[in-house]
């Protein structure tokens, strides 16, 4: 994987890095795997604004990506490595022996042809590979994990994160997540061996407001440029600072405790990520 400066023949291209996607296998996807995905521009059911700054953006669909890994013992063939517009990550289409296909979340390092296979035993820990965390050798690095048996993976899904495993005691293993949290998860759940693909992703350069806008992403309006009306940092002559950085309804943005203080996840955090 790797990434491309262009060269400044417009303006928009200037500062451009685009990724070279030499990873790709395919640009079609399978058909039997796509379901349409309807724009809402930020609306409702009521049709009343609940999210500002989204709408418009390019045509796509939505590709079903099997999360939950559940087909057991059965081995599947990677067919191909796709683009997602749905997700940072790139995705890679699998065929069972059983003939069914399936698209997943495509670890970096899976090869076109390349057998893999998901099961609660017997599975050997290499890349592509779907086991309880209870099989999983300590410091592997892991990703698409789950945080409750069944559910299906959705910890450490974009585009190259990975958690590790540290430890394993009584019903639980200990995990450092992408964020720098340490915590605990069931032994039962399932986790992907390897990193997640496209970790070049965070090099990439827009190099224009345009390429925002067919990603679905409107302007977003500074609360400092607002009138005391529609913002507590609005209004003021002359250029404010604004005061104290909060939210539309008043609420501190920097250093404000929203979690609950008596969550019942509580007990399983044993390092916290914006530990200060």
């Amino acid at each position: 994987m790797s990434v491309r400066k262009l060269k400044p023949i417009t303006p928009g291209q200037r500062f451009r890095v685009v990724n070279e996607f030499d990873t790709i296998t395919t640009d079609k996807p399978e058909k039997s795997l796509l379901i349409p995905l309807k724009k809402t521009g930020g609306r409702n059911n009521q049709g009343k604004m609940t999210m500002r700054y989204i709408g418009g953006g390019h045509k796509k669909k939505y590709r079903i990506v099997d999360f939950k890994r559940n087909k057991f013992g059965v081995e599947a063939k990677v067919v191909s490595i796709e683009y997602d517009p749905n997700r940072t990550a790139f995705i890679a289409l699998v065929q069972y022996t059983d003939g069914e296909k399936r698209y997943i979340i495509a670890p970096a390092g899976l090869k076109v042809d390349q057998t893999i296979v998901s099961g609660q035993e017997n599975v050997a820990p290499e890349i592509g590979n779907a086991m309880p965390l209870s099989q999983i050798p300590l410091g592997t690095v892991i990703s698409c994990i789950e945080l409750r048996p069944g559910q299906g993976a959705n910890i450490a899904r974009s585009a190259g994160t990975f958690a590790q495993l540290m430890a394993k005691d009584g019903r639980y293993a200990t995990v450092k997540l992408p964020s720098g949290e340490t915590r605990m998860i069931l032994l039962t759940c399932l986790a992907t061996i390897g990193a997640v693909s496209n970790s070049d992703h965070q090099l990439v350069l827009s190099g224009k407001a345009g390429r925002s806008r067919w990603l679905g992403r409107r302007p977003r309006t500074r609360a400092v440029v607002m009138n005391p009306v529609d913002h507590p940092m609005g209004g003021g002559e002359g250029r404010q600072s604004g005061g104290h950085p909060r939210s539309r309804k008043g609420l501190y943005a920097k250093g404000l405790k929203t979690r609950a203080p008596k969550k019942l996840s509580n007990k399983y955090i044993i390092e916290r990520a914006n530990k200060k």
